[in-house]
């Protein structure tokens, strides 16, 4: 189902969520990819900033539309460690980014201690009639231990 190239991409996403372990973040990262070129990785900055929307995906999106000087995202993929919320899920939608891969679940945030709303990328796509395609799964025997280093990392807050 998912290509060597979204593995190659999700791994960044991934390397991005350990680095922010490794901050003392929360354990959520994002890259996003147009036509082969990554334009920005990032993690979640949410406790560095004291700022609930510096999700992963929305720094992400932040340093994506800096490096392309626009904020029409067109023609590119996102690679979430974790299926996108619905703050995230919505600016990736504004930005027209094409494609969302996810790794690991909503339902898994929330068995992590996350605070998160029950409502999938899917559903969401569905009612608000979205283009953006969704694409959870990819790499998630991966994604989803990063909850558990996050844990093991000692520095745990969620939100």
């Amino acid at each position: 189902m998912f290509s060597q190239t979204d593995e190659k991409f999700m791994r960044m996403a991934l390397e991005a969520a350990r680095q922010g372990i490794a901050a003392g973040q929360t354990p959520f990262g994002a890259c996003i990819v147009r036509e082969g070129r990554v334009l920005a990785c990032a993690h979640n900055v949410v406790w560095q900033q004291t700022d609930i929307t510096a999700h992963g995906e929305i720094n992400t999106i932040r340093l994506a539309c800096r490096a392309a000087g626009t904020v029409d995202l067109s023609g590119c993929v996102i690679y979430s460690t974790t299926e996108p919320c619905p703050m995230c899920f919505s600016a990736i939608h504004w930005a027209r980014i094409a494609r969302i891969v996810f790794g690991a679940s909503i339902a898994d945030a929330q068995k992590a201690g996350f605070h998160e709303l029950t409502i999938s990328n899917e559903l969401m796509k569905k009612e608000g009639g979205s283009e953006v395609a969704v694409e959870g799964g990819c790499l998630k025997e991966e994604c989803v231990p990063l909850f558990a280093e996050w844990r093991a990392a000692g520095k745990s807050k969620v939100y």
